[in-house]
């Protein structure tokens, strides 16, 4: 069994989240009101005003409602979300499927540990996430608080499938260190994921049942977030490079178990690792890529526009990865970020703070694409 020590997720929970959207683990005992019960009844989804600007987005929804909501992804068939929540008595997240329309939330992890990073298999009959249960059924520890911005690598994730109800479930990771980050490609064939297992994050793959784990990137830095693109020929992630003191820095933060994730840049590179390309050179923090339908642009949350590093806003922009040519999507004051396409390019699902009813709340909204 693997010592707790450290884990980021592709939520970010240190700096992106912690200063963006105000959300912080916690550590206790993850048993909520709703272990053992079936979908709870809650309220369907809520339109809410549109905000200037945010022309690509028409019917905006807001889908949960209290609590700190993230990495919501659509089901193969577009009809069901699979997302991260801590709410309720909830002290550190858990995940849960829902309806399109927000009814139907279910929580489909054991309930114990911290889980992240949740996914539907292309065909529906599975989900993926990464949990810390088997070091321990408490939440571990949470980040220091800032100063430094940092999150930590809890080395007890480890990759796991299940049914979409939580049952038959099964572990596919069994490597020291944390394995995170699992998404599949369109076609079901590998899962995508990050690992800490040769000392640096890098980027790997495997097969559905854990088999054929392959590494993808070996380069000195956090490789991770990676999802695949529509034809699934290609991996797009974000990306640290640190060099000389900085690199200095970065290796002794993961030999801590912590990671400070103030500058990542957005890359894509082949399914097999090949041919990396950086889409993003900013200096600043750039996370959750994901591709356009046309597989030819790709849609991600980043700081750049905000004067304020101390406290930075995070909106959505898509950029075209040969031209680098970019648009923003979304205007709010508050955070954005998490986006995903549904399957048929239609609808945009993301994590926001936009009409929070309390002060660090995070919750998951949809909306229709307009192209």
């Amino acid at each position: 069994m693997k010592r707790a020590r450290a884990g980021l997720s592709r939520a970010l929970p240190g700096l992106l989240l912690a200063m963006a959207v105000g959300i912080g683990p916690g550590c206790g005992d993850s048993r909520s009101r709703e272990a053992g019960k079936a979908a709870q009844a809650l309220p369907p989804a809520r339109e809410v005003s549109p905000i200037e600007g945010e022309v690509h987005l028409k019917n905006v929804r807001q889908l949960t409602f209290e609590g700190e909501n993230a990495e919501a992804y659509f089901s193969g068939d577009g009809n069901r979300l699979v997302f991260q929540s801590t709410h309720g008595e909830l002290k550190c997240d858990q995940i849960f499927v829902m309806n399109l329309d927000g009814t139907g939330r279910r929580r489909v992890s054991t309930g114990k540990g911290r889980t992240t990073c949740s996914y539907f298999a292309p065909d529906g009959g599975r989900i993926v996430y990464a949990s810390t249960h088997l070091g321990s059924p408490d939440c571990p520890p949470p980040p220091p608080p800032p100063p430094p911005y940092v999150w930590r690598v809890y080395e007890d994730f480890d990759i796991f499938s299940a049914r979409p109800d939580g049952g038959d479930l099964r572990r596919l990771t069994d490597s020291p260190g944390y394995d995170a980050e699992p998404t599949y490609a369109r076609d079901g064939s590998r899962i995508v994921f990050t690992s800490a297992r040769t000392g640096d994050l890098e980027i790997w793959d495997m097969k559905p049942d854990g088999s054929d784990q392959r590494q993808l990137t070996d380069i000195p830095g956090y490789d991770g977030g990676p999802f695949f693109s529509p034809d699934g020929k290609k991996i797009c992630f974000r990306a640290s490079r640190p060099e000389g003191k900085d690199l200095e820095k970065y290796r002794g933060l993961l030999a801590r178990g912590q990671v400070e994730p103030s500058h990542l840049e957005i890359y894509v590179m082949n399914a097999d690792g090949g041919d990396i390309q950086q889409v993003t050179s900013n200096g600043r923090a750039n996370f959750c890529p994901f591709f356009h339908p046309s597989g030819r642009k790709l849609i991600y949350a980043t700081n750049k526009h905000s004067e304020d590093r101390r406290k930075p806003n995070f909106d959505l922009f898509l950029v075209d990865i040969e031209s680098g040519k970019e648009e923003r999507i979304t205007h709010s004051e508050d955070f954005d970020g998490f986006p995903m396409f549904s399957p048929d390019g239609s609808k945009l699902v993301w994590a926001s703070n936009r009409y929070n009813a309390r002060r660090g709340e995070t919750n998951v909204f949809i909306a229709d694409w307009v192209e």
